[in-house]
């Protein structure tokens, strides 16, 4: 499963289909390709590469003059000491928008027959397809900026619909996350529209004859801090649980729970202290996109989440519009029997990322230290894996060191089986290495991600501290150096300094 010995070191660089990793011996490349890898993608990288070479045709005029805006002109951006550098998109993050913009604009792609056409493997049927709308699915490797992904298509879609006559995508965004931690994260790229003027997304004013910048009108509201919305013109953040549809969801016999199916609706208090309904206020707008961070969470038709957004969907149909687009990104779109989404239609696997360069190449430890690993008998979660402990700690000193001299900090992350190990591992770090002393934190999390209050015994005020020191451990400035949790890392939440894990909690799985 080695890449093409032609692979390009830079992620900038446009890859040819032909030189693309796949999960295989080398010598099947021509005989196994298409059915190794998911079903669309490598008939779409061809068709979006010939469109590419030809210069977007076919494309409407918005399309093609932000597609040349980013990926074809020179943008020159400051830097922290002053400096000017060039900015470039990742060829990943570049092909994941082509291929979207190629779908509809020059595909016509409107629903799951059309997408079948993609298929080079000939085992996609429409069975596969649980939702009625488009839905395009981008998998890439976590850390290759999937949030500059949603941001692109955000802009695509808003000016699209605003320049475009016959445009039907929308103005309007539902942008979820999967937890409080990511949505964390992704409020600060969006805060303010940062990440549209930060980043070239925004063409200058005067390009192609548009006055793209002022025309750029949207107002980000983030959970609960709804209060007045315009037709258009708005993005709505949200935790995916804050638009589960209220009461007037009507039960299913294919619920997992059929009692208010059976029995009619329970009188439910509140979950949560959401001061707006968000749910009923993302189904009154007419023109709706939705985008989906994490989006491997969104895997069962049954979900709340697929009902949730079907629900939309349907609502928006009985208005005489119908939910215009969702975009999923996740580096895993799969099910639960390990099938890959079928609805994916770009693909940046972790290999290319790695090799590029792009994200962190992990090494283990030397074989001489592993192979010293014993785990030992003991009813105790401490002493059972103190080697293993004893390892990562000895390796993140080496890599604190390091980053020590560069004025950065290094982080180990610890991952156990479930809270009460955690409890039981930090207490151990703190007690057993001097360097770690008053620097674990630990980061209890329920199944959505959000920190977790029941398990902690914290007040919300505490919660919140925790969560604000969660998302600043990068800093120099964090007291803390070690991460101890059982969900978080696995949650999106975007760490950069994590340079050494332990992961207790597959060890305990074996």
């Amino acid at each position: 499963m080695a890449l093409h010995p032609n692979f390009p070191e830079s992620p900038y660089d446009i890859l040819d289909p032909d030189m693309r990793w796949f999960p295989a011996d080398e010598s099947l490349r021509e005989s196994s390709m298409d059915k190794l890898m998911p079903p669309l993608v490598s008939q779409l990288r061809r068709q979006v590469k010939e469109w590419r070479d030809g210069g977007y045709s076919g494309a409407s005029d918005t399309s093609k003059a932000l597609l040349n805006w980013w990926f074809n002109t020179p943008h020159l951006l400051p830097q922290a000491d002053g400096t000017m550098a060039e900015f470039h998109y990742y060829f990943a993050q570049r092909e994941a928008l082509e291929t979207i913009v190629y779908l509809y604009d020059v595909a016509g792609v409107q629903d799951k027959y059309d997408m079948m056409r993609f298929d080079s493997s000939g085992l996609v049927s429409a069975g596969m397809f649980d939702e009625t709308w488009r839905r395009f699915v981008v998998k890439m490797a976590t850390g290759t900026g999937k949030t500059k992904v949603l941001s692109l298509v955000l802009a695509w879609s808003f000016y699209h619909k605003l320049y475009e006559i016959k445009s039907d995508l929308a103005r309007n965004f539902l942008v979820i996350a999967p937890n409080i931690i990511v949505l964390d994260r992704i409020y600060k790229d969006f805060q303010g529209l940062r990440i549209f003027f930060t980043d070239p997304v925004i063409p200058d004013n005067g390009v192609d004859g548009r006055n793209w910048r002022d025309d750029f009108q949207l107002t980000l509201y983030k959970q609960d801090e709804v209060r007045i919305i315009r037709p258009t013109g708005n993005i709505f953040l949200t935790n995916i649980h804050r638009v589960y549809a209220g009461n007037d969801m009507l039960p299913s016999p294919n619920d997992e729970d059929m009692r208010d199916y059976f029995l009619g609706k329970r009188p439910t208090g509140a979950t949560n202290e959401s001061k707006v309904d968000l749910g009923v206020i993302v189904r009154d707008v007419d023109e709706l996109m939705v985008l989906n961070d994490e989006a491997h969470h969104i895997h069962d038709p049954h979900m709340a989440w697929c009902k949730s957004i079907e629900d939309i969907h349907n609502r928006l149909k009985q208005k005489g519009s119908s939910l215009s687009l969702q975009v999923d990104v996740t580096a895993t779109p799969r099910h639960n029997n390990g099938a890959i989404f079928v609805q994916t239609v770009a693909d940046y696997p972790l290999v290319e990322a790695i090799s590029q360069n792009v994200v962190k190449h992990p090494v283990l430890p030397d074989a001489a230290s592993r192979a010293k690993l014993v785990e030992r008998q003991s009813n105790k979660y401490t002493e059972k894996y103190s080697d293993y402990i004893h390892l990562g700690v000895l390796e993140w000193r080496k890599a604190y060191a390091e980053h020590s001299k560069l004025g950065k900090k290094a982080i180990l992350f610890v991952m156990t089986d479930d809270t009460r190990n955690c409890d039981d591992v930090a207490a151990y770090l703190e007690t057993t290495y001097p360097d770690l002393q008053g620097a674990v934190l630990v980061i209890h999390t329920k199944k959505n991600g959000e920190i977790s209050e029941a398990t902690t015994g914290k007040d919300k005020d505490e919660l919140d501290l925790l969560r604000n020191e969660a998302n600043k451990i990068d800093s120099i400035d964090s007291p803390y150096k070690a991460i101890i949790s059982v969900m978080v890392l696995k949650e999106g939440w975007d760490v950069k300094n994590v340079t050494t894990i332990v992961g207790l909690h597959e060890i305990a799985r074996k």
